[in-house]
C-alpha cells in the first residue's frame, strides 16, 4: 500500500508534520495499517554544508548557526576563560562550544553575561565561572541587535545589556557574531526598537526627559510581556528604549554623555570594543568584518 492511499483509508489531513516524517526528519509515531519504512537522514548537526540540515531550519536560524560555529571554531582554544553573552544566535555558540569540549577534551571556563547564559553553560555541562574568580578573560563571544559600518553595536535587545558589557569589557578580544540582518551602514538604518539604556526603577522618569531634552526622539519604558508592569532586568532595574532621531551622532560622546545622568546603569551603546563581527548568510557562507 502505497503512501497516498494510506491517507485516504485513515482519512488524516496531510499536514506539515506528515510531510516530515515521509521527508524522513520525524519518527512516525502513528501505527500503520502496514509497514512503511521511513529512512532518517543522517545528519552532522555542526556541519554548515549539511544540506538536510538547512532544509529543516529557517534561513535565518541557519545563518546564525554557521556564523557561531564559525566563530567558535576560529577563537576558542584549549584553557581559555570565555565570555558567554546572551540570545538567540548564542544558543548555537554554546551547542558547538560544547560539541568542541568533548570531542576534542577541551577545558575552557565559560563566564555568563545573563541568567540565560548561565543556564546554557549548565545544560550543556561546561565549567561554569564568574569574573570573581576570573577577571580577565580570553574572549567573549555575543551578538548584536545591529552593527554598524564602524562596528559600533546596539546590544540590550533581551534587557541584558549591563552585564554583557561588563563581560565584553574584561576579554582581550570582542566576537560579535548574528546574521547578515544584522548589518547596516549606521545605527537605526534596520533597528527600529531604539537603544537601551538601563537605569535605577526611582530615576527612569527623570532619565527619560533629560535623555529627550539632549538628543530628541523618544525615551519609553519598556513593558514587560509575561507580567504586568515593567520589564525588570537580572540586575533588578527598569529598561529605557531610546528611539532616536534620523541624525549623525558620534556615538562614543552620546555614550559618555548618558551614562553621566544620575541614574544611568548603563547603555546598550558598545561603541570601540568589538575585535570581529561574523555575518551568516542563508546558504551557509560567512562573511567577516574587521576594522583595519
Amino acid at each position: 500500500m502505497n503512501a497516498s492511499c494510506l491517507w485516504k483509508l485513515k482519512k488524516w489531513k496531510f499536514s506539515r508534520k506528515h510531510a516530515e516524517i515521509f521527508r524522513g526528519c520525524l519518527i512516525p509515531t502513528r501505527d500503520y495499517l502496514c509497514p512503511v519504512k521511513l529512512p532518517r537522514p543522517r545528519i552532522n548537526s555542526f556541519c554548515p554544508t549539511s544540506q538536510v540540515h538547512q532544509r529543516i531550519m529557517s534561513p535565518v536560524d541557519y545563518a546564525k548557526k554557521v556564523a557561531a560555529i564559525k566563530a567558535i571554531d576560529e577563537y576558542i582554544k584549549d584553557n581559555y576563560i570565555i565570555g558567554v553573552g546572551s540570545g538567540s544566535t548564542i544558543v548555537y555558540a554554546v551547542e558547538r562550544l560544547a560539541q568542541r569540549v568533548k570531542d576534542e577534551k577541551l577545558h575552557v571556563v565559560c563566564v555568563p553575561t545573563s541568567y540565560q547564559a548561565r543556564q546554557l553553560i549548565v545544560n550543556h555541562k561546561l565549567q561554569l565561572g564568574d569574573l570573581d574568580i576570573y577577571p580577565k578573560l580570553d574572549c567573549a563571544i555575543d551578538g548584536a541587535d545591529e552593527v554598524d559600518a564602524n562596528m559600533t553595536l546596539i546590544k540590550g535587545g533581551g534587557g541584558c545589556l549591563t552585564q554583557e558589557k561588563i563581560v565584553a569589557s574584561c576579554a582581550k578580544q570582542f566576537i560579535v557574531i548574528g546574521d547578515e540582518s544584522k548589518e547596516s551602514q549606521k545605527l537605526g538604518e534596520k533597528y527600529k526598537k531604539g537603544i537601551p539604556i538601563e537605569v535605577i526603577p526611582m530615576a527612569y522618569c527623570p532619565v527619560q526627559q533629560k535623555v529627550e531634552a539632549l538628543f530628541g526622539g523618544s525615551a519609553e519604558l519598556r513593558m514587560a510581556k509575561m507580567k504586568a508592569g515593567p520589564l525588570v532586568s537580572d540586575n533588578g532595574n527598569f529598561i529605557l528604549d531610546w528611539k532616536f532621531p534620523d541624525s549623525q551622532f558620534d556615538w562614543a560622546s552620546v555614550n559618555t554623555t548618558i551614562k553621566m545622568i544620575p541614574g544611568v546603569v548603563e547603555t546598550g551603546l558598545f561603541v570601540n570594543m568589538a575585535s570581529k563581527v561574523y555575518y551568516g548568510m542563508a546558504d551557509g557562507s560567512v562573511r567577516e568584518h574587521k576594522l583595519q
